[in-house]
């Protein structure tokens, strides 16, 4: 369903019972992000938050598409799957072979709904038109500063337009945006971007480049400008598509190249000026729970800032998961797995980014395997297609595999794999805001191939796994004073080969040196993978050490092999900590994003007057003894 507005959004969310109306002040500087994030880490409490009194003209929503339930709301479908089987449905209506001129007659139908998702460019003004600030003045809108290293307040739900010099085509794109003046922001764009991409063509042209924010508006609008789309497609085909209706867009008052959502809330116009210096932007507390570290990017100065009259100031934060963005990304999941299906990967039956791989990091698919070597050439099909090129660490798994039971899906994996042969290391582009990787945006990659295997994939039987009597999780540590906690219980309790372990390390080669004293010890008979994590974390928290160990893994560089006593292979991966003097990893090191004890404390003084019933602890209190010391990133070993 098409919304005309960010208000007809927010009142089908009061209808649903999924929003919260904050009335008394809270400030956009750090306390708005602390109560969010303690709303969004309680499931049964978790509602989109609408801020009525921001110390600015305008109110603020935020967790709006922070649930499975909100997400559909946004966009009007009952299921995240519907989406994903009418994708399917199309493609499949599209490539069906047309035989008789009925054939070709049926598909009329089909093809007017292409045009009827087509943006039209209107003429006149639009809603998001009808204030124009006298002088623009990003100081007056509700901007959040997030976490208490960020380098200042950032636009964080913006929906940026700007197209190519040569061509024309369009792109909307969602890059953060860091304030430095009242008409000055950073522009983030990583270099595999679009956005990039056009900069660097005005660049070359020796031209300023016209840009314009969206935000607010149909909740589609900002969906569309995170999705994944192949750099031909316009990103409001696809909101025109989900929504059932075309987007109207008007042009820019001072930037009139550049057309915008004629309903969106607010419309920040400006250029970046190709060959003016750039600027020093960040940290920033990013998806990937850690900080992203400063970097030079370009400059985005500010012509125009006009908006709706009663207009709604849309917002988001990210940080340690779950957030609002593991529910965007969900949606990206189911959406996009009928396009990989049908023109990439035809054989994936399912597709599954675990909350605790923040997106690339961890991605797990399952096939419909016919042959030897099957798995393999999904590999490397899924490390070809678009963003999956970004992906650090693949599951691959096959029959009727539940691919969200993650008990009976490792239980499958691990009953399939021979470490030795099943498990494949690559290295390529990876996102910039991984920090395990030794150059910025490259590194390593893996594959765990847990399909059934085939006579001619076999080097020797895979026999059943249970622990060993023998093993003692006690005698292992008081053998190895550096392993803090040790977890087996998946061993244990569910016959499954693997075991979290939490090093203090403490001199070059630590880790590989435990992996190997581990191997030795008696018990290990049949165990095949153990994952390492650094001291401070509680191995027993499989959560915790998933997310901290796809973070801080780059796989090529930190794996290591070694041999029981019964002659098998042990496979250790190093999710710890890299660092100069253990490790020779010469960049900086960021650190854990978690609220200051000075915000929790106001948090916890003004809660009772906000509405939202009995307090939440802040989820940042359990992360206080994992913080490394110093600010958004450090360079020692400590």
């Amino acid at each position: 369903m098409a919304y005309k507005s960010l208000q007809a959004f927010i009142d089908a969310l009061e209808q649903a019972g999924e929003l919260v109306r904050i009335k008394t002040f809270v400030n956009p500087i750090l306390e708005m992000a602390e109560i969010t994030d303690r709303i969004s880490k309680t499931p049964d409490r978790n509602k989109a938050l609408l801020f009525e009194n921001t110390g600015t003209d305008f109110p603020l929503l935020i967790n709006s598409m922070g649930s499975e339930k909100r997400m559909c709301i946004a966009l009007g479908v009952e299921r995240l799957d519907d989406v994903m089987h009418e994708i399917e449905n199309l493609f499949k209506t599209l490539s069906t072979p047309k035989n008789s001129i009925l054939d070709k007659l049926a598909m009329l139908p089909q093809l007017s709904k292409f045009a009827s998702w087509m943006p039209k460019v209107v003429s006149g003004r639009g809603a998001c038109q009808e204030v124009i600030m006298a002088k623009p003045d990003l100081s007056k809108i509700p901007v959040l500063t997030c976490w208490p290293q960020d380098g200042g307040p950032f636009i964080t739900l913006p929906a940026i337009h700007t197209k190519d010099p040569n061509n024309g085509i369009r792109n909307i794109g969602m890059y953060r945006m860091q304030v430095f003046e009242p008409t000055m922001t950073g522009m983030h764009w990583h270099k595999h971007k679009v956005s990039a991409r056009h900069y660097n063509e005005y660049k070359k042209l020796g031209k300023r480049m016209p840009v314009a924010v969206a935000l607010g508006g149909d909740p589609v609008y900002t969906y569309a400008a995170t999705a994944p789309l192949p750099e031909n497609v316009d990103e409001y085909m696809l909101a025109g598509f989900l929504r059932k209706k075309k987007v109207e867009l008007v042009k820019c008052i001072t930037q009139p190249d550049i057309e915008v959502p004629a309903d969106a809330d607010f419309i920040i116009e400006g250029y970046v000026d190709t060959e003016e210096e750039l600027i020093w932007e960040g940290p920033f507390g990013d998806h990937t729970g850690y900080y992203s570290l400063p970097d030079w990017y370009p400059r985005f100065h500010v012509t125009a800032i006009t908006h709706r009259k009663n207009a709604i100031y849309p917002a988001t934060i990210v940080g340690i998961p779950p957030q609002e963005d593991a529910w965007i990304g969900k949606a990206t999941e189911r959406i996009f797995l009928a396009p990989i299906k049908m023109t990439m990967v035809p054989e994936i039956t399912d597709m599954h980014m675990p909350v605790e791989g923040v997106f690339h990091n961890l991605v797990i698919a399952t096939i419909n395997k016919e042959y030897a070597g099957q798995g393999q050439k999904v590999m490397n099909a899924m490390w070809g297609a678009g963003q999956m090129m970004f992906n650090k660490i693949l599951v691959l798994a096959d029959g009727k595999t539940k691919i969200d039971d993650y008990r009976a899906l490792a239980k499958y994996v691990f009953d399939n794999i021979n470490p030795a042969t099943d498990v494949y290391f690559s290295q390529g582009p990876m996102d910039v805001l991984d920090h395990s990787c030794a150059k910025l945006g490259f590194g390593g990659k893996m594959c765990i191939d847990g399909t059934l295997k085939l006579e001619e994939e076999m080097t020797e039987p895979l026999p059943a796994f249970k622990l060993s009597a023998e093993f003692s999780a006690e005698g292992i540590k008081s053998k190895l004073s550096e392993i803090t906690s040790l977890n087996e219980n998946l061993a244990r309790k569910w016959d499954i080969p693997v075991l979290f372990a939490a090093v203090h390390k403490n001199r070059p080669g630590h880790v590989k040196a435990v992996h190997e004293e581990l191997c030795a010890m008696p018990g290990m008979h049949g165990i095949k993978m153990i994952l390492y994590v650094e001291h401070t974390v509680d191995a027993v928290d499989i959560a915790d050490v998933l997310w901290r160990f796809c973070n801080n893994m780059d796989p090529r560089r930190d794996h290591f092999y070694g041999t029981n006593q019964s002659g098998q292979t042990m496979l250790g991966l190093d999710g710890t900590r890299k660092t100069k003097k253990l490790d020779n990893f010469d960049r900086p090191w960021p650190n854990i994003i978690a609220a200051d004890p000075a915000t929790i404390a106001a948090v916890d003084k003004k809660w009772s007057e906000l509405g939202l019933g009995e307090k939440i602890n802040s989820p940042s209190l359990r992360y206080a003894t994992q913080l490394y010391r110093g600010g958004a990133s450090v360079l020692d070993s400590e």
